[in-house]
């Protein structure tokens, strides 16, 4: 428990700024660009900006060293009085899921969006915390303006203010941690081109080479076919040079008129497909082991009310 702790005025559920955090963590760029994205694309599909979003951490616990890898979104339900509530069979069914791919990792707390945390935010870590013993906090504000990373992490310490016990926020400090693929991703967003700036990443000008190379051959095969078609029309003259030019060049690519090709098209084709039907049926596993969970829990119910009724009368 936490000693001589004072409720912030302003929000109602923060600790005093004496008050430290007793866990270190370590979180992923991944992370970040995964709560980043969450919001901008809710704000996308809305046309207004999202109060707040909200998603599930996972990754790694080592004594008191937390390491953040990982996150996936989570469905809550908004009252009238700005109450909100987590939709726990959705994370019940991602927690499932998640485990299958990262056996290693855990459930270690929870994200969202906005400024400095609030009594909405309490509540919503005390649902969290009917998960997961003791959670993390992390929360991102988009609408800062400071040079300096907008998100910050925080645990939550019990404290008797007026006599009362009440659960506050403590803010922690974290460390950020990368892989080599988040490293690829963060390089590309960061120098992703702007009007301002006119920066443009390696895969960016990669990717814009490529498109105006094929963009090149398209519009030059069209003009090569147009003018066959004019003197097949008789419209031009026959021009042997160009016909033969024109043969040649059909002919650089041998490799789409064999077997071989077609072959190898056809795998890789049925290699898709084959992944499709996978998921799909994995989907379709996951939604029959669902209703096979509930009924079971309803016929055990119902043998049970059956066997109180024999055992009374």
């Amino acid at each position: 428990m936490a000693s001589n702790m004072d409720v912030d005025e302003k929000t109602q559920v923060m600790a005093s700024s004496n008050a430290t955090g007793s866990v270190s963590v370590s979180l992923h760029t991944l992370v970040i660009m995964n709560i980043s994205e969450h919001w901008t694309r809710v704000k996308a599909q809305e046309g207004v900006e999202p109060e707040r979003v909200i998603g599930a951490l996972i990754g790694k616990q080592r004594g008191r060293n937390i390491e953040v890898m990982n996150s996936f979104e989570l469905l809550f339900h908004r009252f009238d009085d700005g109450s909100v509530l987590i939709d726990r069979e959705y994370y019940t069914m991602k927690e499932q899921q998640f485990k299958q791919v990262f056996v290693s990792m855990d459930f270690l707390g929870w994200y969202t969006t906005g400024e400095v945390p609030n009594e909405v935010d309490m509540k919503i870590h005390q649902q969290i915390c009917e998960i997961y013993e003791s959670p993390i906090m992390v929360k991102l504000n988009p609408h800062s303006k400071l040079s300096e990373l907008p998100i910050s992490a925080y645990e939550s310490v019990i404290d008797v203010v007026g006599g009362k016990a009440m659960p506050l926020f403590v803010e922690l400090k974290y460390t950020l941690a990368t892989e080599e693929a988040e490293r690829i991703g963060v390089d590309h967003i960061a120098h992703m081109s702007t009007p301002e700036t006119g920066e443009v990443s390696l895969v960016a000008e990669h990717l814009t080479a490529q498109s105006n190379a094929i963009k090149m051959l398209h519009s030059r095969v069209r003009v090569i076919l147009e003018y066959i078609k004019l003197m097949q029309s008789g419209k031009q003259p026959v021009n042997h040079e160009i016909l033969r030019d024109t043969y040649t060049l059909c002919h650089m690519l041998p490799v789409l008129n064999l077997s071989k090709f077609n072959e190898e098209f056809h795998d890789q084709c049925n290699d898709v497909s084959l992944m499709t039907f996978l998921g799909v049926m994995t989907k379709s596993c996951n939604t029959i082991n669902t209703f096979v969970n509930k009924f079971n829990l309803l016929y055990d119910r119902q043998g049970m009310g059956r066997l109180l009724r024999g055992l009374l009368f």
